[in-house]
């Protein structure tokens, strides 16, 4: 006579925890932004951007950055992480493509009219973004600081930058973690 087995629930180990989804890096990106002693606590360069590395949610890896007046990232994306941020002070601007690019094998792409997007995010707002994602985001003040948190899952394999002039975005370095820790 067959037996029915029930099978027992998977079980996760102390030291495994769910990998965290989009919505909750951007739950605590915006809950880091409104940390007014840690948003306080971030050194300030009159020149460059600051940032200080935090502990995220689930093994993400998290950033608190500062923007002087008139710095942005440039064109660049995040592989295959998963990410969000939000503005804790000042407005950040957000310029970015409705487009998933190849991950590897190309140098130079044209690119189809209607795929820019452009949103601000002042102080207390974020966006979450999924792989791939192709952004910029700049401090458009000419006189304020600007400082924001970011979350990224699984922490980040590499970083490729861009260059844009019009309608043609270029392949200019691939950026590893230890270029920026």
């Amino acid at each position: 006579m067959p037996q029915h087995v029930t099978p027992l629930p998977p079980v996760l180990s102390p030291t495994s925890t769910p990998s965290p989804s989009s919505a909750e890096l951007l739950d605590f990106v915006r809950r880091t932004a409104a940390d007014q002693d840690l948003v306080d606590s971030l050194p300030l360069d009159p020149e460059g951007r600051t940032w200080v590395r935090l502990d995220g949610p689930g093994g993400s890896e998290a950033w608190l950055i500062g923007w002087p007046p008139g710095t942005g990232t440039g064109w660049h994306d995040h592989a295959e992480s998963l990410g969000a941020f939000a503005t804790a002070r000042g407005t950040l601007t957000e310029n970015a493509l409705a487009v998933r690019l190849p991950a590897s094998g190309w140098k130079t792409l044209e690119l189809a009219d209607g795929l820019d997007r452009s949103r601000r995010l002042p102080e207390g707002t974020g966006r979450a973004f999924g792989r791939h994602h192709v952004h910029e985001v700049l401090n458009e003040s000419t006189d304020t600081h600007a400082v924001s948190v970011h979350a990224y899952y699984p922490p980040l394999p590499l970083i490729r930058r861009f260059s844009r002039t019009g309608a043609v975005l270029r392949l200019e370095q691939v950026e590893r973690p230890e270029d920026w820790q």
